[in-house]
Formats: structure tokens, C-alpha cells, sequence
């Protein structure tokens, strides 16, 4: 190929090494008011009055009495308003917003909120309140148990994790042409337009979203900038003026959404050759105060908690509960780190209660073409488990410093993981995303509502469609994000972007060379006029779903996986030290290998903080350690060497092949370091695996 799986320039990446990049924080316009959110000091209760002290003129508040439409976030569920009106569910909820020129004058302002506390509730377990239930079904689990020769429980725990983007949230908002404009750093501008026309009270050509340029996301600007914009709005609609609201560190961390945590049960039965014959799985996941996204980051949970083994007989049962926390979200991999945690850390146990090696139990259970998954997906050819398994087993000498290593304080440990690329089931089916192309003088240009956060989406996009074309790389734009003038691509989530939009984009491309035939671009323009083509997602005809049963096909294909961490145990401060980690991972094809190993490497270092360091601290439902201060994140002394591995076996749908790289390498880096600690003698079942945790294991060890 001459363009796709290479190494080009990214195509925002002159402007960022040079400055010239504008993010959120860098702009201004004329008039431009500071907008600021005062929020909730209770978990639970009722708010009973607003008290104001503003010392001086040009201050611009809002309260809900100011909403001209219906007062909620529009997302799955409309149960989460954009301002309390009476009930207050979380800490931190907003109340009120109000707007300055002046961020001094802004921050002296004094709103006080006169509060009536309710009884709260933390606990899932002691929850009332379901947002969501999850059968999954397959063969006869009971049967499965009776035949068992070995069964082997346990319980697991995992903890919120923050999304410490580089760039915090951050939007501004102005009137325009009787209605509202919106630029902002985030994911999904068609959600931010829907909440906003339902906000409002605004008809679709009223409402406009841009895309800023956005420092990061991972799933932290998915559904959260859409309750950001709704209050810069509302501040712009009142005040007839621009109005900038920008997020600091501690207001990001104490307000925004968190991976949900999560507590895993598992009952398995196991012949006696090592074969798992009956999985019975119990997922609980924080949802918080309100609904957001935990029926989704619930479902990919429930999907991927059997992990990426073949078994007859399996249930697993999943509730979303509710809570007086902040509300959880979406964050890369969105459930399926937690389950796969759970799960391959009761794998290294299962291998441990046979006395086998977890290489060969792993071995003997993967995923093989031909096989199902627990909601009876049929693999195919690209099914990768074993390669990917014994990939890793042979560049890390796995056998061999297992055996050297027992009994020194150092450990090595794996996981064999998968993920589902694309929405899951029928989801791609009602999104009915769109992508198009336009003609140029010198070749084409992009236009998807899909949204470029670091990961290199604007690049592989256009390899796709220039190698579909056969022209260079240097020939094809893409255009800004603005939803006048890009289609719905859908939501930049779910390892989709490359998979589905790039799929579509070739669709595109397939189509223009055909009408261009053999006149150049500037020749058929001057011939012809104008040329835009708009193509919409297709869905396979070898893929089917059942979204009340749970069965079948959950994703056209899945990335897979294994990961090899490598550690030291220090004896006096119990702090895992990580040598090596090693990923190899199986993603179809990789359109430009450079920006894929680096998703890699970025997914294997937050997992690595997710397993070891990053530990949200709730007091009375609040965060208390939100600052990067006493919030740890891995920084270059923690993060080892990765090595990373790339294989490919082509998926039949993707473009050129491809699948999704993402989320992936996220969900095996905390269960491979979990098991490194096992092998050096620490049982952890609950992550952060903090020292404290790992010397109370290693204490109840000896």
C-alpha cells in the first residue's frame, strides 16, 4: 500500500509542536463575560434558598427559573437536571451560575445556598436503586457446577479512576442568528446539539456545536460537555454576550464523571484437564447520582466479563446502582477494564487451585475460530487469542523467569484480553452515522463529525481515503468540526472512529473516484460544479443481535490482546517497582503503526495508575484528594519500558482491514500487574494495589 500502514505526518501535528494550536483557554472575543458554577455543599437533601452578595454591577446568574426548556442533561435517561431546582443527589451538583467580565470580581463574589440534608447513600450493595439490569445466559449453568471437579470463588474490587486529561473541560458560548453558538474541547458535538436543542427549546438549525481544539478525552468530554454548555448558554442567552467557562484541576476532578467502580463476583467450575465447564458472574457497577451512561458502560461490563474463553455454560448478572456520589461515566474501555481485571485475576487463582501454569489453562480455554462467546458470537478467522498469547509468553521468556523468580520479591504476570470494536449490537444500526467527502482543486476534504483529541483521527482518515483514491497523502484535508456544516459521524467513542467512520470514508472515496473517472479534481469541478458524497454506515448482513435477549452478535469484530508486567516488591516500603511491561496486541490493521503503538503505550500507562497508583479518596461523597497533588498519576519514574507488538489479522468489514486500538490495551494492564504481584507473593483483589494494600497481602501470606 502507498499511504496506509505508513508512518506520514499527522496532520494537526505542525501546529501543535509550534504553538499555534488555539485551545479553549486561549481564546477571546470581543466582550467576552467569565462564567463560573456554584455548586452543591451536601450529598443528599433539599435546597431551600439561594443567598447573594455580588459587591458591584455587570454580574450576569442563572438559576433554573432562567431555563426556556425543559431543565435537563439529554442523554439515555432525562433524569439529571442542568441546574437543582429543589433535590440535591451529589456534592458538587450545580446550582447556580453566574457570569463576570472580571475573574477576580468573579471569584469575590459571594453565593451562599441555604441546604436541608437528607440521609445518603455510598454503598451499591446497600442501594435500593437499580439503573440497570443485565442477564446474559448460555447452556446450563447449574449442570456446568454438578460436573465440575474444582470450584473456585471470588470477589473483586476496583475503584474510581479520574481522567486527568491534559486539558480540563472547557466551552464558550454566544448568541447567534436567535439562537446559540458552542465551541468546545470535547468528544461528541451531535450530543452536545441535542442537549442543547432540548435545553433551549431551540429547533436543530438554531443550535451550532464547533469543536475547539481539545487536550484529551478519554471518554471525560463524551456526555460531560454537554451540561458545560447548557450552563454557558443559558449565561450567553441572558447576558447577550459571549460567555467562557473553563474548569480548574480541583473543579474537574471533585465534579466531572469517573470510571464507575465496580465489585465482581465469580463462581467457576473446572474439570479436571483445566476446562472451564460453568461461569457464574456477578457485575455491580457506582453509577452515582443519575443515570448518564452506566446502561452502556453496564453492558460492555456484562459482555466482556467471561473474558476471552470458551465455556458451555455461563450466566452473568449486572446492576448499574445508584448512589449519592457524582455521576459516573465513560472512560476508555467503559466497564470492560473492570470486568477484565476480575477475571483473568481469577484465572492466575483458578491455575494456582489446579496447580497448573496459567499459560497453559489460558491455552487450553482461548477463544479458538469456530468457538462462542458467552451471548453465542461465533469467532471467525480474525479470532486471536492464542497468537497474541503465545506472542507474548515467547518475547518475554515467561516460563522461564516465572520459574527463576518465585520466592525473590520480583514478579512477572499476564492477561489475555479482548475488547469489542463499535458500538455494541444493534448500535451502529440507530446511530445511522454519516461521513462525507468534498471535492477540492487540489483533492479532497474530509467532512465527519468525528472529533481529533490527540488520538490521530484527522490522520488515519485520511490515509484511508487517499489510498482508497490513489492519490497522496498531502492531497486530502478535513475539515473543522462544526455542526452546520459536518454530518452526524456519531459519538467519537467505542474504538469506532477508525473502524466505522474509515469504513464509511472509503465508501466515499469508492464513490468519487467512480464519478471523477478520468478527469482531475480541478477538471471535474470546472466541468461540473460542486461535488460533495455522503455516505451512510451499512450494516453487514452476517451480524445479528437481539437487544432483549442479549444474544448473538454483540460487535462485528473484536481487537485482542495480552499484556506482560514485569515488578519488584521493595521490602521496606511495599511499593510494586514495574522493570518491563510488554504489550502485544492484534488490531486487524494498523493504518499508521507509529500513532497505533502509541495508543497502545498510553492505554498500558493508564492502566498502570489504575492499578497501582490512582486512588479517588470519597469523604461524605465528595472527593476529597482532588488536586494533582494527592491524586497520583504515573509519571516517567513509575511507567517502565513498554514494548509493543503489533499483529495483524485483517477484519473482513474494517477498512483495509482495520478494527478498533483504543480502548484495548486499557483492559489487560491491571490484571497482568495484579498477577505479577500474586507471583510475588501478594493476593490483591481490590485495585489501586496500593503499598498499604500490598503489604496487608503479604503480611496475611507469611
Amino acid at each position: 500500500m502507498r499511504v496506509v500502514g505508513r508512518k506520514v505526518e499527522r496532520k494537526e501535528g505542525r501546529a501543535k509542536v509550534t504553538g499555534a494550536a488555539r485551545y479553549v483557554d486561549d481564546l477571546r472575543m470581543p466582550g467576552m463575560l467569565i462564567g463560573r458554577t456554584v455548586r452543591a455543599p451536601i450529598a443528599c437533601g433539599e435546597l431551600v434558598g439561594i443567598k447573594t452578595e455580588l459587591g458591584g454591577p455587570g454580574f450576569t446568574t442563572v438559576d433554573f427559573c432562567d431555563i426556556p426548556g425543559k431543565n435537563v442533561v439529554s442523554l439515555i435517561a432525562e433524569d439529571q437536571p442542568c441546574l437543582v431546582e429543589r433535590e440535591i443527589r451529589h456534592a458538587e451538583e450545580p446550582v447556580f451560575l453566574i457570569a463576570h467580565e472580571s475573574r477576580e470580581a468573579l471569584l469575590e463574589a459571594r453565593v451562599s445556598l441555604e441546604c436541608r440534608p437528607g440521609v445518603p447513600v455510598f454503598d451499591p450493595l446497600a442501594s435500593p436503586r437499580s439503573f440497570k439490569d443485565i442477564l446474559i445466559e448460555k447452556g446450563d449453568v447449574a449442570k456446568g457446577f454438578a460436573e465440575a471437579a474444582l470450584i473456585v470463588e471470588g470477589e473483586y474490587r476496583a475503584g474510581l479512576q479520574e481522567h486527568v486529561s491534559i486539558e480540563p473541560n472547557g466551552v464558550i458560548a454566544w448568541p447567534e442568528n436567535g439562537g446559540i453558538a458552542v465551541l468546545g474541547s470535547l468528544q461528541c458535538p451531535y450530543y452536545v446539539h441535542r442537549a442543547l436543542m432540548t435545553l433551549l427549546a431551540l429547533p436543530p438549525e438554531k443550535v451550532r456545536v464547533c469543536q475547539a481544539e481539545t487536550g484529551g478525552g478519554f471518554g471525560g468530554k463524551e456526555e460531560y460537555p454537554s451540561m458545560l454548555a447548557g450552563h454557558a448558554a443559558l449565561l450567553a442567552l441572558k447576558s447577550k454576550r459571549p460567555v467562557k467557562i473553563v474548569y480548574d484541576r480541583e473543579e474537574e476532578m471533585a465534579a466531572t464523571t469517573k470510571r464507575h467502580p465496580a465489585i465482581v463476583r465469580h463462581r467457576t467450575g473446572v474439570a479436571k484437564d483445566g476446562r472451564l465447564v460453568a461461569q457464574d458472574i456477578e457485575v455491580i457497577l457506582d453509577g452515582g447520582a443519575y443515570v448518564t451512561l452506566s446502561p452502556v458502560v453496564l453492558s460492555r461490563a456484562c459482555i466482556h466479563a467471561a473474558g476471552p474463553y470458551r465455556c458451555a455454560n455461563v450466566r452473568i448478572r449486572g446492576r448499574a446502582m445508584f448512589t449519592n456520589t457524582v455521576p459516573n461515566g465513560a472512560f476508555r474501555g467503559f466497564g470492560a477494564p473492570q470486568t477484565q481485571f476480575a477475571g483473568e485475576a481469577h484465572m492466575d487463582r483458578i491455575a494456582e487451585a489446579l496447580g497448573e501454569d496459567p499459560v497453559k489453562l489460558r491455552e487450553t480455554n482461548a477463544l479458538r475460530p469456530g468457538d462462542t462467546t458467552a451471548t453465542g458470537q461465533r469467532m471467525h478467522d480474525d479470532c486471536s487469542a492464542l497468537e497474541v498469547l503465545r506472542e507474548a509468553v515467547k518475547r518475554t521468556r515467561f516460563p522461564e523467569k516465572r520459574w527463576k523468580w518465585k520466592g525473590t520479591g520480583r514478579g512477572i504476570g499476564l492477561a489475555l484480553f479482548y475488547h469489542g470494536a463499535g458500538f455494541t449490537g444493534s448500535g451502529e444500526v440507530k446511530l445511522a452515522s454519516k461521513a462525507a467527502l468534498e471535492l477540492t482543486e487540489r483533492g479532497a476534504r474530509i467532512l465527519t463529525g468525528t472529533t481529533e483529541m490527540g488520538q490521530g483521527q484527522r490522520t488515519t482518515h485520511a490515509q484511508i481515503v487517499a489510498e482508497e483514491l490513489g492519490w497522496p497523502y498531502e492531497a486530502i484535508e478535513v475539515a473543522e468540526v462544526d455542526t452546520a456544516r459536518v454530518p452526524d459521524s456519531g459519538p467519537t467513542v467505542a474504538s469506532r472512529t477508525c473502524m466505522i467512520v474509515g469504513g464509511i470514508l472509503q465508501a466515499c472515496a469508492k464513490e468519487l473516484k467512480a464519478k471523477l473517472g478520468r478527469l482531475t479534481p480541478r477538471a471535474y469541478l470546472k466541468r461540473n460544479g460542486p461535488l460533495v458524497v455522503t455516505k451512510s454506515y451499512e450494516h453487514p448482513g452476517d451480524v445479528a443481535w437481539n437487544d432483549e435477549t442479549y444474544r448473538g452478535d454483540a460487535y462485528g469484530t473484536f481487537a485482542w490482546g495480552c499484556e506482560v508486567a514485569e515488578l519488584n516488591v521493595d521490602p521496606d516500603t511495599y511499593e510494586a517497582r514495574l522493570t518491563k511491561f510488554t504489550a502485544v496486541v492484534e488490531i486487524g490493521k494498523a493504518i499508521h503503526p507509529v500513532l497505533a503503538a502509541g495508543q497502545v503505550e498510553g492505554g498500558a500507562a493508564q492502566g498502570i495508575g489504575y492499578a497501582l497508583l490512582e486512588e479517588a479518596i470519597l469523604r461524605d461523597g465528595r472527593m476529597a484528594n482532588a488536586s494533582m497533588t494527592n491524586y497520583i498519576i504515573p509519571t516517567t519514574v513509575d511507567t517502565p519500558t513498554i514494548e509493543t507488538v503489533i499483529l495483524e489479522r485483517p477484519y473482513r468489514h474494517g477498512p483495509f482491514g482495520a478494527k478498533g486500538v483504543g480502548e484495548l490495551p486499557v483492559d489487560g494492564a491491571a490484571p497482568a500487574i495484579v498477577n505479577a504481584l500474586r507471583h510475588a507473593g501478594a493476593d490483591i483483589r481490590r485495585i489501586p494495589a496500593t503499598p498499604e494494600r500490598i503489604m496487608e497481602a503479604l503480611c496475611a501470606s507469611r
